[in-house]
Formats: C-alpha cells, sequence, structure tokens
C-alpha cells in the first residue's frame, strides 16, 4: 500500500496542515486587537495552551473519537487511541493517496482552531482555569462527536448526505453556538454596554485578519485532500467569497454608518471565509459570491442590530459572525452546489435538487442543538468544580482605565 502514496498530494496536505496551524496564532492577533490592552497577553495565552491542551488530546483520544471506526452513528471508537494503527500506509476511506498520519494531522488543525473561536464570546470575563478545564472537555464531548457525524465514516449526518467541505458545521457552527451559550451563562462583562472601550490595536486585528485568509487556503484547499482540480476550485471560491463579503460589508457601513470602516471590512472578510467553508469545494464562483454577498448581509444584522436587541454580550461576535455565518454557509451549500464542480458531492436547489436543502438544514439543526445544549451544561459543570469568572477586582480594574481614557486621563497600563 505504500506505493500508492502520492508525493504531490501529500507535499499539498503537510503544506495545508501547516497554513490551518497558522489560523490559531492568527486568531489569537485578531482578537487580541480587538480587546482592551490589558487582555491582549491572556488572549494570546488561552490560544497558545488550546495548540497545547487539543494536541495531545488528539493524538491520544480525539482522532480515534472523530475518525475511528463507527459505533451507531454517533462516535468512533477507540480503536486508534495513541494512533494505534495510524502509520505511513494511506487509510483507504479516508485519504487514498496520502499517509494516513498526514490525514490525521491535517484534522488535528481544524480540531485545535474550533474552540479557540469560542473564546471571542468569553474574552475578558473567564477564568484561565476555568477555560483549560472547558476546552479539554469541549473538544472531548461537542467537537469529536460532531466531526464523526459529518465526516467519519459510518456519521449518521454523512450518511444522510449532508455536505459540510471544509467545516461549516463541524467549526463554525459548532463552535458559534458554544460561544451563544457561554456569553449567557457567563453573563455580560461589566459596565456593558456603556463603558467598553473600543479596539485596542487595530492594525493587530488587520493582522489576524490577513494571517486567517492567508491560512484559510489550506483549510478548504486543503480539504480536497489532494493537489489538483477540485483543490484549485475550492481556492478560487475562498478567495471570491472573501473578497465578495469583505466589499459587501463596507457598502453596509456606507449605507448604515456614513462611511466604510476597516473593522467592517475585516470582520466582512472572515465571515466570507466562514460561510464558503461548507461551499468551497461545491460551489463555482457565482455561487461564492452569492454566498459572499448573503453572509455579510445576515452577519451584519445579527451583530449591528440583533444582538443589541436581545442583549447578551458576545465580546468579539464569535456568535454572529461564526455561528450566523456558518449556518448561512451551510444551508447555501444546498442553493448553490453543483455536482459539475464536484462529481462526488450534489447538486443543491438552484441546480434542480430541491431534497439538498433540508438535508443542510437537518444537519444545522443537528448541529446547533446539540452543541447548544451541551456547551451549557459543560460550563454549569466547569463553574461548579472550579468556577468560571474572573474577580470582580479583575474586571473593574479594565472597566477603571476605560474611563479614565474617557475622562481625558492618560494611565500607563
Amino acid at each position: 500500500m505504500l506505493t500508492m502514496i502520492n508525493s504531490g498530494d501529500t507535499a499539498w496536505m503537510l503544506t495545508s496542515a501547516a497554513l490551518v496551524f497558522l489560523m490559531t496564532p492568527g486568531l489569537a492577533f485578531f482578537y487580541g486587537g480587538l480587546v482592551r490592552k490589558k487582555n491582549v497577553l491572556s488572549i494570546l495565552m488561552q490560544c497558545f495552551m488550546i495548540i497545547c491542551i487539543v494536541s495531545l488530546q488528539w493524538v491520544l483520544f480525539g482522532y480515534s473519537l472523530s475518525f475511528g471506526p463507527d459505533h451507531n452513528g454517533w462516535i468512533g471508537t477507540l480503536a486508534w487511541a495513541g494512533l494505534r494503527g495510524v502509520g505511513a500506509e494511506p487509510n483507504l476511506e479516508y485519504c487514498s493517496t496520502i499517509p494516513h498520519q498526514a490525514f490525521m494531522i491535517y484534522q488535528m488543525m481544524f480540531a485545535i482552531i474550533t474552540p479557540a473561536l469560542i473564546l471571542g464570546a468569553f474574552a475578558e470575563r473567564m477564568k484561565f482555569s476555568a477555560f483549560c478545564l472547558f476546552s479539554l472537555l469541549w473538544a472531548t464531548l461537542v467537537y469529536d462527536p460532531v466531526a464523526h457525524w459529518v465526516w467519519g465514516v459510518g456519521g449518521f449526518l454523512r450518511a444522510a448526505g449532508a455536505l459540510d467541505f471544509a467545516g461549516g458545521t463541524v467549526v463554525h457552527i459548532n463552535a458559534g453556538v458554544a460561544a451563544l451559550a457561554t456569553a449567557l451563562v457567563l453573563g455580560k462583562r461589566q459596565g456593558y454596554p456603556s463603558h467598553i472601550s473600543p479596539p485596542h490595536n487595530l492594525p493587530f486585528a488587520v493582522l489576524g485578519a490577513g494571517i486567517l485568509w492567508f491560512g484559510w487556503f489550506g483549510f478548504n484547499a486543503g480539504s480536497a485532500l489532494g493537489a489538483g482540480a477540485l483543490a484549485t476550485s475550492a481556492f478560487v471560491a475562498t478567495h471570491t467569497a472573501t473578497a465578495t463579503a469583505g466589499l459587501t460589508w463596507a457598502f453596509m457601513d456606507w449605507i448604515f454608518n456614513k462611511h466604510p470602516t476597516m473593522l467592517g471590512m475585516i470582520t466582512g472578510a472572515v465571515a466570507g471565509l466562514v460561510a464558503i467553508t461548507p461551499a468551497a469545494g461545491f460551489v463555482n464562483i457565482w455561487g461564492a459570491i452569492g454566498i459572499g454577498i448573503g453572509v455579510s448581509i445576515v452577519c451584519y444584522f445579527a451583530v449591528a442590530f440583533v444582538k443589541g436587541k436581545l442583549g447578551y454580550d458576545d465580546s468579539l461576535d464569535a456568535f454572529g459572525v461564526h455561528g450566523i455565518g456558518g449556518m448561512w454557509g451551510a444551508i447555501a451549500t444546498g442553493l448553490w452546489a453543483t455536482k459539475a464542480v464536484n462529481a462526488n458531492g450534489a447538486n443543491g436547489l438552484f441546480y434542480g435538487n430541491a431534497s439538498q436543502l433540508p438535508i443542510q438544514v437537518k444537519a444545522v439543526l443537528a448541529t446547533a442543538i446539540y452543541s447548544f445544549a451541551m456547551s451549557w451544561v459543560l460550563l454549569k459543570i466547569v463553574d461548579a468544580l472550579v468556577g468560571l469568572r474572573v474577580s470582580e477586582q479583575s474586571e473593574r480594574i479594565g472597566l477603571d482605565l476605560t474611563q479614565h481614557r474617557e475622562s481625558g486621563y492618560t494611565l500607563i497600563d
């Protein structure tokens, strides 16, 4: 079986794994630039701690639970725990031209960034010990089962025909809905919304967004699991949707706020990356453009209007961008998917197959309901064990500094 390995495909997949890995430090810069100055290092620390925790979890048992031999369509067994049987030979059910370990390490990078996305909802108010425990539990009891449902051989959503090329349900809906649960359980930041400072370092956030855009080519084009026409199509669709979404958000800012903003541009671009993720390997450029326009519209209203009306404190709009954007992307895949792009996929509603849309909706609902319920339970368990929220004094320091700045004082912090 070693003779089946294609060196070009293997090189592309290892490169893609490195690109996806870079997204988590990119996310650290993106989120770090948006919080108050005193919380930048905590954001960076949380992102790098997730890299360490989830990497070990993945090789010890997480990969086996996600992609191992199926158990009733819900979860993998522990047959591959400690990477037993995961070696240099390809696994024909997942990756016929690359080593099984190359597939494993590529999927590890998805498992790492997904819980990292959640911290955008609770930035500045969760204890570090609680964060570590919650991240480990969530990766094991939420991410791994959902990954198996959608991508694992025997997973019930995969068997039902749900399309998710690179993680719209597994990554973005999963993390986005968990972010909403976290924001609701933790409650609002002190001083929210009247005394919350604007992003302390927008250039940091722009750098992070650029790194995310760059790394996302590995995220989406790498999910073709080989270097070829499908990877190229996914690459083109990803870039087209992202550029469209960034431009659309700028126009939305122009309409509602009289001028476009840099923060709006990068938020729109990230929303575009989120929405095209499930569709990248199934849609042409017209589908990508439609998805990019649609995601900026729905996410803009979710962030600018709905969040304020409902009053929840999603600090960095993890739910508004990743949750809502992921839902739109998954549903839009059921509209614009075409077998002309990927013969192993399916046609969507706009290409004559009305049955694909309800399948996509089912996958969205199953993921959202499970993620929200399990995240809520895990948060309550962690709160009972170690406590969730940082002390009022710690939050108060940041609030006092913000109020001093608003009063015209300059403080070194």
